[in-house]
């Protein structure tokens, strides 16, 4: 089996993010559903996306604003699979972190659950 055909794994997320088109001026709404270190599902909000066009996809994380560069490589009526096209270690770490922070905080929320389920039996 070739692989670099097997994708990497996903997290679910619902983080809303704004992008920008490489020759728009304007930004768009869209809402992360997933995310990989490769790349994430971007739901796009009323935005038709085309295989092949740019994005700079904007989002907040821990109060600080990040910018990650990608590439649509496929689209559908709901969004499109996007695919990272880091510049830099820095746009990986960003990936990373960001994927670092959805799963520490549903770790998190998993353990006060837990209390909560003790302290109820």
């Amino acid at each position: 089996m070739d692989q670099t055909k097997i994708p990497s794994p996903r997290t679910p997320l619902l983080l809303d993010v704004s992008f920008r088109k490489s020759y728009a001026r304007d930004e768009s709404a869209g809402t992360l559903k997933n995310i990989s270190i490769s790349g994430a599902f971007l739901e796009s909000h009323g935005e038709s996306l085309r295989v092949n066009e740019k994005l700079q996809l904007s989002f907040m994380v821990s109060g600080r604003k990040r910018k990650v560069p990608a590439v649509v490589v496929w689209a559908n009526s709901r969004g499109a699979g996007v695919k990272f096209i880091p510049a830099n270690n820095r746009d990986v770490q960003i990936v990373d972190d960001l994927i670092y922070f959805v799963e520490s905080s549903r770790t998190d929320r998993r353990s006060v659950l837990d209390k909560i389920f003790k302290k109820v039996g």
